[in-house]
């Protein structure tokens, strides 16, 4: 269960179609969460990221903006 609430835009060009694009989704992000081996930091834009498993086992990298205390909006996921 997750501490705080992902904001996922499905309108064209959203993060679920963007993290979509990397054959992932918003399901799998939520479970990388829940599974989170480590959190850190984007290197290319600073933002703060963490490494977990999708639902289907695969290691994934999350990278996401914080809202407020209580949500985050994903800015990018992809298999690593």
């Amino acid at each position: 269960m997750t501490d705080f609430e992902f904001i996922w835009d499905e309108e064209p060009g959203g993060n679920v179609e963007h993290i979509a694009a990397n054959d992932l989704t918003p399901e799998d992000v939520i479970n990388a969460y829940e599974t989170v081996t480590e959190f850190t930091f984007s290197r290319s834009s600073g933002r703060p990221a963490f490494y977990g498993r999708a639902l289907d086992g695969r290691r994934i990298f999350v990278v996401y903006d914080e809202i407020d205390e209580t949500a985050v909006y994903v800015v990018t996921a992809y298999e690593v």
